[in-house]
């Protein structure tokens, strides 16, 4: 009997998948990851967290399976917490799950999985693995979920073949409806409980209260550009090959105060990201106002009218060479070639006709139509049919 380390999340997902692999013939331990605890940044007067793992003791109770808990807390403050601040703190918008499933549950937890003799980790991802041969040698894909509603395929983009190897997803054949009709007949304490929002493993948390509690709030101005504004002429070749003419695609506009109006103020230029529209509190306008940039040297937020301000779209974004990806290695592109893609910046994006371009200092991903609010520090993951093949930070 294979011996598996499921991630028992106190979710029904990670539930049914103990109970799947429970009938597939596998030993299963339930395994459930204590990832906060730090009182200095209150997330909710309610603690998720205790529900969760009661929630996660009681379906492993129900199944018959070892269970315990593990501390992650450590790891997980210095390794995704420290990290998300640092990162909006530079302007920059980091995806703490991407993160968390690269750094900690596929990492830290897997470890500590297989030094508990488990030849496999699964979790309640609703993604796929399959595998073939290359040259002789197995290969691990990593495919779409079967629901695609449901899709999580995009938080694991940053997953390495050694990572692929050791991981299960029961659940990926699956659809969510059915996943929860599984767990009734089983009378999993779980069965009607809801997704849950707010971080990996944090909890329900609202981002924007806990990035209050430790980046210190500054006043600031809100600027709005308009779309006739001519920053916006410069003319972007429709053809994107060489590096010039993606470079120039894919750069940011740096704008400045004279360029538009003042319209409002805000309480720190770290908490808005490209692309957002609530929270700016400017009222009078004939559309809604979605940030363009911000700037966290000057503190100003940059915004412009209505979802189809130009200041909101590009045809091109880079990633820096350390930054590029690919979890099917065999498939890396070499300096000077470019590959034809579906690629997302974002998750639950439906999946967008794009190129990939490798040149010397990084890649350049151009795209068939103007992207909407891509923003550092997100990922861009990418894809060939089903299957996602390589990922990177936007830069």
């Amino acid at each position: 009997m294979k011996r598996v380390v499921v991630g028992l999340s106190g979710g029904v997902d990670s539930s049914v998948a103990a109970y799947l692999l429970q009938q597939q013939g596998y030993e299963v331990i339930g395994l459930f990851m204590k990832n906060w605890h730090d009182d200095s940044v209150t997330i909710s007067n309610d603690c998720p967290w205790l529900e969760d793992s009661n929630d996660a003791l009681l379906v492993a109770e129900k199944l018959g399976i070892p269970f315990q808990t593990v501390d992650l807390s450590e790891q997980y403050k210095e390794k995704i917490v420290d990290y998300m601040f640092n990162e909006y703190e530079k302007g920059r918008t980091p995806n703490p799950d991407v993160l968390c499933n690269r750094e900690i549950k596929f990492d830290v937890f897997m470890k500590i999985a297989l030094s508990l003799g488990a030849d496999y980790v699964a979790t309640g991802h609703y993604c796929r693995k399959s595998e073939i041969e290359v040259d002789g040698k197995p290969v691990y894909q990593l495919l779409s979920g079967v629901d695609n509603n449901k899709d999580q395929s995009y938080f694991l983009c940053q997953l390495s073949q050694e990572q692929l190897a050791k991981s299960l997803f029961p659940i990926g054949e699956l659809t969510k409806p059915q996943v929860r009709e599984i767990a009734a007949e089983m009378e999993l304490v779980t069965a009607e409980k809801k997704d849950s929002q707010g971080l990996c493993f944090i909890g329900k948390v609202r981002l924007p209260e806990f990035l209050q509690q430790k980046l210190q709030p500054k006043d600031g101005i809100i600027v709005q550009i308009d779309k006739d504004n001519s920053v916006y002429n410069t003319i972007v070749s429709d053809e994107l090959i060489t590096e010039e003419a993606l470079s120039l695609a894919a750069k940011s506009i740096r704008y400045t105060p004279e360029m538009g109006k003042k319209v409002g103020k805000h309480q720190g230029a770290h908490y808005f990201t490209i692309g957002q529209r609530k929270g700016l509190n400017v009222g009078g306008t004939a559309e809604g106002l979605f940030v363009i940039a911000t700037d966290v040297e000057t503190n100003i937020i940059y915004t412009g009218m209505g979802s189809h301000h130009p200041g909101l779209f590009r045809k091109a974004l880079f990633i820096e060479k350390s930054e590029v990806h690919w979890i099917r290695k065999d498939l890396a592109l070499a300096n000077g070639e470019t590959m034809k893609v579906m690629a997302r910046i974002r998750y639950r994006q439906p999946l967008q006709e794009a190129t990939l371009h490798q040149f010397e200092d990084g890649m350049y991903v151009s795209f068939e139509e103007p992207q909407s609010a891509i923003t550092q520090g997100q990922f861009v993951a990418w894809h060939i049919g089903d299957e996602l093949i390589g990922s990177g930070v936007i830069s």
